[in-house]
């Protein structure tokens, strides 16, 4: 039969589900952020203060340990105050890693060309950049939040008291503050990148995006002497609520610290521009104009 006279018509076989064509972006993100030696490396530097913090946690309270290695003085108390240092440790390293892995997940695609291909599959623009979040957030979760809650765990199995049940605002402050930072930084990581096309650019663009800002607010606030400066400022921020979501002291000045509320609204307020960059940026067509 000549091909003219057969009749095409739309597939009507079982579709696969949407959790299935969502996992494939995200297995195929995880892939190529591994990929690099470079990403092996970050990892592997981001997880040496977790071993320090680790020591530490058994040297304060083994007494024999403490008493042969330290002679019985005490290093340190395992308190809120510690644990936020480390999850405020582990978070900035994220940027570092997230500034890398970020842009090797879409700067490629773009520069070649790929999202027209990509999205003509039966998958979504949103689809897609969630495929990407949740690969770049499943990344720093492993920075974050799980080597955190897994020092709080070996602190409740090691303590000689009861030590779990009265902290587990710890737990709870440093899982919701890991979340918090890891779902900023890949917005932000992801959303930058979508607007450049080289790889190393778009990785000084992701650090330019955050310290930059918080050196304008820094001159704001030292030359109007007020502490709205800091509310450009994501180290002073972050490293705020992180101390309030633990319950550690506060180490900022109190007519420096900052209302939660405002913190909330200029966090909420970032991740709606990075979405917004995303839904412009990321498009089935390009548009070239002459």
């Amino acid at each position: 039969m000549s091909i003219f006279r057969h009749e095409y018509r739309a597939y009507g076989g079982p579709l696969t589900p949407l959790w299935a064509r969502l996992s494939v972006v995200v297995r195929y993100a995880l892939a190529e952020a591994w990929s690099s030696r470079i990403t092996t490396g970050l990892f592997t530097f981001a997880m040496l203060p977790v071993i320090v913090a680790l020591v530490g946690i058994y040297l304060a309270n083994n007494p024999l340990a403490r008493m042969v290695i330290m002679r019985g003085s005490s290093i340190f108390e395992i308190n809120a105050q510690f644990f936020a240092r480390v999850l405020a440790t582990q978070c900035w390293l994220a940027l570092v890693v997230a500034a890398w892995v970020a842009p090797r997940l879409v700067c490629f695609e773009i520069a070649d060309n790929a999202l027209p291909i990509l999205l003509s599959h039966p998958i979504s623009r949103f689809g897609y950049v969630l495929g990407k979040f949740l690969a770049l957030f499943a990344f720093l979760s492993m920075v974050t939040w799980i080597p955190c809650l897994m020092l709080f765990a070996y602190q409740g199995y090691s303590s000689p008291k009861p030590w779990t049940a009265d902290n587990l605002q710890i737990a709870g402050g440093m899982l919701l503050g890991a979340i918090l930072w890891s779902s900023l930084v890949s917005l932000l990581g992801l959303a930058l990148s979508s607007w450049v096309k080289w790889r190393v650019v778009a990785t000084g663009i992701i650090f330019a995006a955050v310290f930059v800002p918080a050196g304008v607010g820094g001159i704001i606030t030292a030359v109007l002497r007020t502490r709205w400066g800091f509310l450009l400022n994501v180290p002073v921020m972050m490293t705020q609520v992180f101390q309030r979501l633990l319950g550690a002291p506060e180490t900022m000045r109190e007519d420096f610290r900052l209302p939660d509320t405002p913190i909330a609204v200029m966090l909420l307020l970032v991740c709606g521009v990075c979405v917004l960059m995303l839904n412009v940026r990321i498009r089935a067509r390009e548009v070239v104009r002459g």
